[in-house]
């Protein structure tokens, strides 16, 4: 008898849609477990190489939590491309400003650097309340233990 690996296929996946209650949750936390859930890692169907992941909105980014002095000292960089065009921004500022892009940014961070980490951030939705426009893709409640 011949055993064999399973190598699935990004269509072989049945996606489903998933709605988190980010309030009072730590950062972090958060989007590990987020990261995991969009890339299909609790899959038994879980490939490196396709897309075996769900869809997941996140809501109430603004009463996310960070712990320690980070909301002071964590800061955020980009650049324009331009010398001298660098900014920076601190977490407080940026949680203030604009709260879906704290989430945006750490669950992005833990998903590969690749063609397929492009196409996996492109899954995950963050809104600073707690309505979202996703209700006709009927998304299941997900609550994240030990977070």
């Amino acid at each position: 008898m011949k055993k064999y690996t399973l190598s699935a296929k990004s269509e072989d996946n049945p996606q489903k849609w998933y709605v988190v209650d980010a309030e009072g949750m730590v950062l972090g936390r958060l989007a590990a477990a987020v990261a995991a859930r969009i890339r299909g890692k609790m899959s038994p169907m879980f490939t490196p190489h396709a897309d075996a992941g769900d869809w997941v909105v996140v809501v109430n980014a603004d009463k996310i939590k960070l712990t320690g002095r980070k909301l002071s000292q964590k800061t955020y960089y980009r650049h324009s491309g331009y010398p001298g065009g660098l900014k920076s921004i601190t977490a407080e500022k940026l949680l203030a400003k604009r709260p879906e892009d704290v989430i945006r940014i750490a669950v992005k961070g833990m998903l590969p650097k690749n063609r397929l980490g492009r196409a996996l951030n492109k899954k995950l939705k963050v809104y600073a309340g707690a309505d979202h426009p996703h209700a006709a893709q009927q998304p299941e409640p997900w609550v994240i233990t030990g977070v």
